[in-house]
């Protein structure tokens, strides 16, 4: 067996409304602490959605601190904002709450609240050095896995992103209460959902460190995620669907944390640089047309997965692989979300800039698992449009 190492964070709680009794699950995990700081958005921070959590840290001593900055693609200047207030507030424990810019903003905080290190020296893989402060994730979107990834993705210009990559992101301490994803709006939970979805397919097929557990992770993830997602769409209060999508997103993020996701990804984020397109649609829009340019290198692995799927798939291993990949092209339509880039706003015109802007992207085109040229990047959004 080829030689591998896996990382994932150290404790992670499943329990339905665990967030009504957060600060004595705080309070037994982190005794010596007192100033906490949650880190969300400005609409969750005034939905209501916090209240429970926030009337249970009362309850159990701690002194709360807000950091409601948070938007969608944060960028930088909103990350050191976030520190910024963090600092003035001796902040000594981080909670990211939110969808995965709330928490991918909070893993940064950790690392520059308790670091001198500058926040432009970190972008890259393995580029973090010192400590953190402790870090508890709660997602409140099944989709992005940043609960249990050591990625932050950052805007770091008018249309662009870079990633922070580094085992100092993991969290002590992922907490998955699907009672703060009732009532989500079935676009954002279809988004979210094909978003996790995509961390699976692309953990599962990845050119680097895939490895057996991650395979299973990922299998299982894209089972749980599969099976659930149109009754969580139809449905917002169907409790074992939510709960359903909240863990496989989970097990997705386990995945591609240490079998790291490739060109969808990376076709997907000019998407919202330029367009401002939740980064779950980003991925929804070009995952079928990356699908069938990678078929003729990755078409055993996906015949693997139409299994997980489609278990009454049969035929051959490029029938299978092919039935995979239509059933993919299905999702975004059978969701109710749009499935063509010229329903986000996106024209012919606009093709060349994306494709130029996919090619920076190089941290994620190397995991694809066939090479992808200017050339081709141009033309699987020719093929999206």
């Amino acid at each position: 067996m080829q030689a591998f190492a896996f990382q994932t964070v150290p404790h992670i709680l499943l329990e339905f409304g665990a967030a009504r009794r957060l600060g004595d699950i705080l309070r037994g995990k982190f005794p010596t602490l007192r100033q906490v700081g949650i880190v969300t958005d400005h609409f969750l921070a005034q939905s209501g959605v916090l209240k429970p959590a926030l009337d249970s840290l009362a309850a159990a001593g701690w002194a709360v601190t807000v950091i409601d900055d948070v938007v969608a693609d944060p960028p930088d200047e909103v990350v050191l904002k976030t520190v910024e207030k963090a600092k003035a507030a001796n902040v000594e424990l981080v909670v990211g709450l939110g969808g995965g810019s709330s928490m991918d903003v909070a893993k940064l905080l950790a690392v520059l609240g308790a670091s001198g290190q500058p926040l432009a020296e970190m972008y890259g893989v393995d580029k973090v050095t010192g400590h953190r402060l402790p870090l508890v994730q709660i997602p409140t979107t099944a989709g992005t896995g940043s609960e249990v990834t050591c990625v932050s993705i950052v805007t770091t210009g008018a249309t662009t992103k870079a990633g922070i990559v580094s085992p100092v992101l993991y969290a002590d301490l992922a907490v998955l209460d699907a009672e703060l994803t009732l009532g989500l709006p079935a676009a954002v939970t279809a988004a979210t959902g094909i978003d996790a979805m995509v961390h699976a397919i692309e953990a599962y097929t990845s050119a680097h460190r895939k490895n057996p557990l991650s395979d299973s992770l990922a299998r299982q993830a894209l089972t749980l995620l599969s099976g659930h997602l149109m009754r969580a769409c139809q449905d917002g209060a169907d409790r074992e669907a939510r709960e359903a999508m909240l863990l496989g997103a989970m097990l997705a993020g386990q995945a591609f944390a240490n079998s790291p996701v490739a060109a969808v990804h990376a076709l997907a984020y000019p998407l919202g640089g330029h367009f401002h397109v939740p980064h779950g649609l980003s991925n929804a829009l070009v995952l079928p047309h990356v699908l069938r340019f990678n078929a003729p290198a990755a078409q055993a692995r996906y015949a693997e997965l139409a299994a997980t799927v489609l278990p009454a798939a049969g035929g051959s291993e490029a029938e299978r692989a092919e039935a995979f990949i239509t059933w993919c092209e299905g999702l975004s339509t059978q969701a109710g979300i749009p499935a063509r880039l010229r329903d986000v706003g996106v024209t012919e015109a606009d093709l060349d800039r994306l494709a130029d802007d996919a090619m920076l992207q190089t941290r994620l085109l190397v995991n694809n698992p066939r090479e992808v040229t200017r050339a081709d990047a141009r033309a699987i959004y020719a093929a999206a449009y």
